[in-house]
């Protein structure tokens, strides 16, 4: 049997710039499914139609894509805004490097490289198949194994942590969302078991330790034999899992049978570094790893459906391992969908399945600490049509040194409340996209608030919870973090081609139609659905990240500045780099907003945005980088210092029909063919 008849060659996207590759084995073919959310609960758009569509400034006339291509905007950003009135003190923070620094925007292109502005450079930090232990075989492409693989950095880079160890030391944490073995293998090489059992050691996480390069901002890894810190997390790692839904029947397998031990994390999407610091990794779109080889429990004939499983995965590892035949394990799907939390200063740890934060789709968690010392944890359902999430810790965190205090912080996310947002539109009629919203309780560890369900119900089931107490229908939330800066809340609500006729619109989902480009410099075309996405801004109430109301505002409605739909903020149209599909969200030193994206809808390579968030600047957009052909920008992370801007380039090449033996990349240039990197960029 062929690679390609082992698995599908797929030839068509469904909108945009991904390729429909990218949607097949990411997550399995979402867009072409029915939306799993089949509730009555308001759509986003519903919210935002009960006030104006937008301010005047919608209108301004902007500049097309080839205009930005030749004008670059070198305004410096003002410096962070206070935080809200009410809230705790902010301590002042000084600048420095990108989060000051003028530049001139990247001009968008589809340039088969990292395209940084002027006066900066871009290096590989760590690429797929690099040697990470002293033991670990080069990499040989011809010649894997499912025990090389599990020694190597892993496929397909996504979330990107960097924890600083000392002045010149840091520990770089990466995911390892999905494989595409069109890609990866040499056709005929390989066997089908053998490609399989490879493939599920390259997912998961790594530890990389890095020390700092010859130029300032520069990072190397550390020589694989003097980094006792690294480690590879995959699909068969030992996982514990830990709060009140441990040990619950469904969680419990033939392999398990007290459901408190798991092998393995997979899709793997975004994270974030709690202030104890550890990792926090999101089990994103875990469905489309199960197949069946019979019929499915009938038990679980409405959860399935909720969470988009069918059994119909393509990718036949329950062909090598039995636990991801549905008909075999109906419970093994149970037991993916968590946050995960890897300690990445003990490579000897146990990574646990935290089930506080409940089971759904998860893009990612992101930790701020509250005025009366709570950790809360935001969180965001990758799929059209699902919710908002955030977690309040029931105990304080410990901010004094030591290991009894870290224990202690070790504890928070096991016990507290769970709650999900419901946004309600102003009904002004102001012309501004903004209202208010409220945090509606769905279980603590010991309550359950959802009648008829069970604390382990509620947090297994998270989806079907939330249906039923009316929160707002989303257009897919992915990345939602706390801006440290200005204590307030922001998330990349990536888009929904379906917004305006399956999903009806709503103030805080308010496009029923974009205008998107087809190729770079083409005419807009006018398109069904929101096609470009948001950037929502969240205003906790007294700046209390455990408050149970908040504010809320579009800050961006993305796309072209020449669409009338765009909003920047009130920034000034002609003057922002056009920007589609954010997916990811960091802050650097002064509080400003860095947006990465995935699947761009104007013709340009994805990229990496760095955007103010007050001030006279606030809305300014200015496209950074761009990352190379079939890629998606991932990660991102600024330095404390501002002098290193970390991506991860996620699946290079991965378009329309390319092969290993036919690449549309060969990005980073080592081989001839792509590999997925992380990469550093920093003042030449």
């Amino acid at each position: 049997m062929t690679l390609h008849q082992l698995l599908p060659l797929l030839t068509e996207g469904p909108h945009g710039s991904r390729s429909a590759a990218t949607c097949h084995y990411r997550c399995a073919d979402a867009c072409f499914k029915p939306m799993p959310n089949t509730s009555d609960n308001p759509e986003f758009h519903e919210v935002a139609a009960s006030a104006l569509r937008r301010r005047s400034v919608l209108t301004a006339a902007g500049v097309g894509i080839g205009a930005l291509a030749v004008a670059g905007v070198n305004a410096a950003p003002a410096a962070a805004a206070p935080a809200a009135a009410g809230a705790a003190p902010v301590a002042a923070r000084r600048g420095g490097g990108v989060a000051t620094a003028a530049f001139t925007p990247v001009a968008p292109n589809t340039a088969d490289r990292v395209t940084v502005p002027r006066g900066y450079r871009s290096d590989v930090v760590v690429k797929w198949g690099d040697r990470l232990f002293k033991r670990s075989p080069a990499f040989d492409v011809d010649n894997q194994t499912p025990e090389s693989a599990a020694l190597q950095f892993g496929y397909n880079n996504d979330y990107v942590g960097v924890l600083p160890r000392g002045r010149n030391r840091a520990l770089l944490v990466t995911n390892h969302e999905y494989t595409d073995e069109n890609l990866m293998f040499p056709t005929g090489r390989y066997d089908s078991a053998t490609i399989k059992q490879i493939a599920i050691q390259s997912h998961g996480m790594s530890v990389v330790e890095l020390q700092r390069g010859s130029r300032r901002g520069s990072w190397t890894q550390v020589r694989p034999g003097s980094a006792p810190l690294n480690r590879r997390i995959t699909g068969t790692t030992k996982f514990a899992v830990v709060g009140p839904a441990a040990g619950d029947p469904r969680l419990r397998t033939s392999a398990d049978p007290k459901g408190r031990t798991v092998r393995g994390t997979f899709g793997n999407c975004a994270g974030g570094t709690t202030p104890w610091g550890t990792v926090l990794s999101g089990e994103e779109n875990f469905n489309g790893y199960f197949d069946k080889s019979g019929s499915l429990d009938a038990r679980y004939t409405r959860s399935y459906a909720r969470y988009g499983l069918t059994g119909s995965g393509s990718r036949g590892w329950g062909e090598v391992d039995p636990r991801f035949d549905l008909s075999k394990e109906p419970h093994e799907p149970f037991r993916f969908g968590w946050i995960v939390e890897v300690d990445p200063s003990d490579p000897r740890s146990t990574p646990r399945k935290q089930t506080m934060l409940g089971r759904f789709k998860h893009e990612g968690a992101n930790v701020a600490i509250a005025r009366n010392g709570r950790a809360v944890a935001y969180m965001g359902d990758d799929e059209r049509g699902d919710y908002i999430y955030k977690f309040v810790s029931r105990r304080t965190y410990d901010g004094r040194p030591g290991r009894a205090a870290r224990r202690r912080n070790l504890e928070l996310l096991t016990e507290g409340t769970l709650y999900v947002a419901r946004f309600t539109g102003d009904g002004t009629g102001d012309g501004v996209y903004d209202g208010t919203g409220e945090w509606i309780r769905l279980t603590s560890d010991t309550t359950s608030y959802v009648p008829g369900m069970s604390v382990a119900d509620v947090l297994i089931d998270t989806r079907l919870a939330a249906d039923t107490v009316s929160p707002t229908k989303m257009d897919r939330p992915e990345d939602i973090e706390p801006n440290p800066v200005n204590g307030k809340v922001y998330c990349a609500l990536t888009n929904n081609s379906n917004r305006g006729t399956s999903y009806p619109t709503d103030e805080a989902n308010p496009l029923a139609q974009s205008r998107t480009r087809s190729t770079l410099g083409g005419p807009l075309e006018t398109k069904s659905g929101n096609r470009n996405g948001y950037v929502l801004e969240i205003s906790p109430a007294g700046g209390d990240h455990s408050a149970t109301t908040f504010g809320w505002d579009l800050m961006l409605v993305c796309g072209d500045p020449d669409a009338p739909e765009t909003y920047f903020a009130g920034y000034p149209k002609q003057q922002v780099s056009p920007i589609s599909c954010p997916d990811n969200v960091a802050f650097d030193s002064v509080g400003n907003l860095w947006i990465s994206t995935d699947g761009a809808q104007l013709g340009s390579h994805d990229g990496l945005f760095r955007v103010p968030v007050s001030g006279s600047q606030r809305g300014h957009v200015q496209q950074f980088l761009t990352v190379p052909t079939g890629a998606e920008t991932c990660g991102p992370l600024i330095t404390d210092d501002g002098h290193s801007v970390f991506v991860a380039v996620q699946h290079p090449g991965e378009t329309d029909g390319a092969t290993f033996e036919n690449p549309s990349s060969t990005w980073p240039g080592t081989d001839d063919f792509a590999r997925p990197a992380v990469v550093v960029t920093y003042q030449d």
